[in-house]
């Protein structure tokens, strides 16, 4: 095991007043081990109970192998501000039984509260001005880390371990789940799922829609390539390679039957059909319906793909 498949941090955990740990915050992650004489100078002075919302902030110091599988709540957290602090890309590390490790909370204005305590505290933390934000078990990453060069319109909207490359930017329809976001500059007005991985240069167009792995998504981790368009309302459930585009509203899933009418016809005159399968991952392709007989269509297409307005990516 190499030390760049090792991630390390000091950090902040809150814990609830059962002994529940909520959180942890990694203000610093950084590659490698731990070393002997981890410094989490800094960090004592924001250590310490806050009986306002019962409980108690403590300082840590974690390392984890990213090939094993989380071991605690602080260590699904490290595994989390590692994908947002772009030390590693999503699907390149090991997340499997990441959720048993990761407590509903209640979210406030004043940092994580266990729910049970919450609604016992509620008097107290309104008459405080500390307001319920949300019930999850992913907070949003704006409230642990800060990407640079990346624009998001609505904060609630993207969950902590989205990895964003500089020069994304998120409109507010957007959504990007942990585990999932871009590899360059991309504009992102629909909603990337877990373990999907959008290309430098590409577009996902507004209400556009990709399948993810979780909740029965199927195993097949979508990806799209650099200089691709999803348009507005559509949806894929295959990867796309580079300069493809998707019409709006059309959704192509593996199992889609997509005509191929640039090929040389069948024997009975009808062109090739295939599944929308075996047409995963390729460069080039327009995937669009055909306004006359309603089928799926894709369409090989020459040159670059989409180009963004770089005044919105700056």
């Amino acid at each position: 095991m190499t030390e760049q498949r090792w991630i390390w941090g000091a950090g902040l955990a809150t814990i609830a007043g059962d002994g529940t740990v909520l959180d942890t915050w990694f203000p610093a992650p950084a590659a490698g081990r731990a070393p002997a004489d981890a410094n989490a100078s800094g960090l004592e002075a924001s250590a310490g109970p806050d009986p306002r919302r019962d409980v108690t902030v403590e300082v840590v110091v974690v390392e984890i192998d990213l090939d094993e599988a989380p071991q605690s709540t602080s260590d699904a957290y490290l595994r989390l501000h590692a994908l947002s602090h772009l030390l590693v890309a999503p699907n390149d590390l090991n997340l499997a039984g990441v959720f048993p490790h990761l407590p509903n909370v209640a979210w406030t204005n004043a940092g994580p509260v266990h729910p049970e305590a919450f609604a016992r505290l509620r008097p107290q933390l309104q008459r405080a001005g500390i307001q319920l934000q949300g019930l999850d078990k992913f907070p949003r990453l704006t409230d642990y880390v800060a990407p640079a060069g990346v624009r998001i319109a609505d904060a609630s909207r993207v969950r902590l371990g989205a990895h964003l490359a500089p020069g994304t930017t998120v409109m507010h329809e957007g959504f990007v789940n942990f585990n999932a976001g871009t590899l360059g500059a991309s504009m992102v007005e629909g909603r990337i799922s877990q373990g999907v991985t959008v290309g430098d240069g590409s577009d996902i167009g507004g209400g556009a829609s990709i399948m993810g792995t979780l909740s029965g998504g199927g195993t097949h981790r979508v990806s799209i390539g650099a200089r691709t368009l999803l348009g507005a309302n559509a949806g894929i459930g295959i990867s796309l390679g580079d300069d493809c585009i998707v019409e709006a509203g059309l959704y192509v899933t593996a199992g889609s039957k997509i005509v191929l009418p640039n090929e040389a016809p069948l024997h009975d005159g009808s062109r090739p059909v295939v599944k929308g399968a075996q047409l995963s991952g390729q460069n080039g392709i327009l995937f669009r319906r055909n306004s006359l007989t309603g089928a799926v269509e894709a369409v090989r297409r020459e040159g670059v793909g989409v180009t963004l307005n770089e005044a919105l990516h700056a």
